[in-house]
């Protein structure tokens, strides 16, 4: 059984991950709020901001899917 375990354990070690893409580690900054503009103006930039923000996270989940898909286990 411990032979099995290393064998495994090699094979696996010789698994080279592909890089996160550098886009999916970025934080999405809130929008800026600027005195006297209209707060329809200011909501309008938030939500611009949590589109990109989501947009990201699904390429994220989409990478990770991927990455399970070639190197994960199957249950």
């Amino acid at each position: 059984m411990n032979r099995a375990a290393t064998t495994k354990g090699q094979a696996a070690a010789g698994v080279v991950l592909p890089p996160l893409p550098d886009d999916l580690r970025k934080q999405e900054a809130h929008a800026p709020i600027v005195e006297g503009q209209p707060v329809i103006a200011i909501l309008a930039r938030e939500r611009q901001a949590l589109n990109r923000a989501n947009t990201r996270q699904g390429r994220t989940v989409q990478f990770y899917d991927d990455l399970k898909a070639r190197y994960g286990t199957h249950p």
